[in-house]
């Protein structure tokens, strides 16, 4: 009986505590994480601010932007598993919530997010965003590529920001 604890205690000790980090979620959600700070960009000829806080000790990343003089929206990032989830509660008043697709680097091809499910809707053909890809070219840009739905129609719009110094 003490053999077999010995060599229990002696395998859990060669199995590394940060074992589950280095899922690709993991790994995603920690880049994800390095965009916390200030963003500024310009879309259509209106300035874009960007603050992306890690909160809720760690485990989420919020992302408030504000268009202009607008009311800020917040995209929400977590972990759940082995996908990251982005929940995207927009201006329309209007709440996608989407799943990872792909998971790569940020640098290179980013993280994929698709809608699984929308809250707040009144109708179907009303605005929603249906998915989002996340780059980070480096660490003092970020690229958005959102896409949408209104009226049955699909459109893309991306978003490119500068971090603030």
């Amino acid at each position: 009986m003490r053999a077999t604890t010995l060599l229990l205690v002696a395998l859990a000790l060669l199995i590394p505590a940060n074992a589950a980090e280095t899922t690709p979620s993991a790994v995603a959600f920690k880049q994800l994480s390095s965009l916390a700070g200030e963003w500024e960009g310009v879309q259509d000829g209106v300035p874009l601010r960007v603050t992306c806080t890690l909160t809720a000790n760690g485990s989420a990343l919020m992302e408030t932007e504000q268009p202009g003089n607008e009311s800020p929206m917040i995209t929400m990032f977590t972990r759940d598993g082995d996908q990251l989830i982005a929940t995207h509660y927009c201006s329309v008043g209007n709440q996608p919530q989407m799943i990872s697709t792909k998971i790569g680097d940020l640098e290179k091809e980013g993280v994929t997010f698709a809608l699984v499910r929308v809250t707040g809707m009144k109708t179907p053909d009303d605005w929603h965003n249906t998915g989002l890809t996340v780059t980070q070219p480096d660490k003092d840009h970020m690229n958005q590529r959102w896409t949408y739905q209104y009226k049955g129609k699909t459109g893309t719009t991306v978003f490119r920001y500068t971090r603030k110094q």
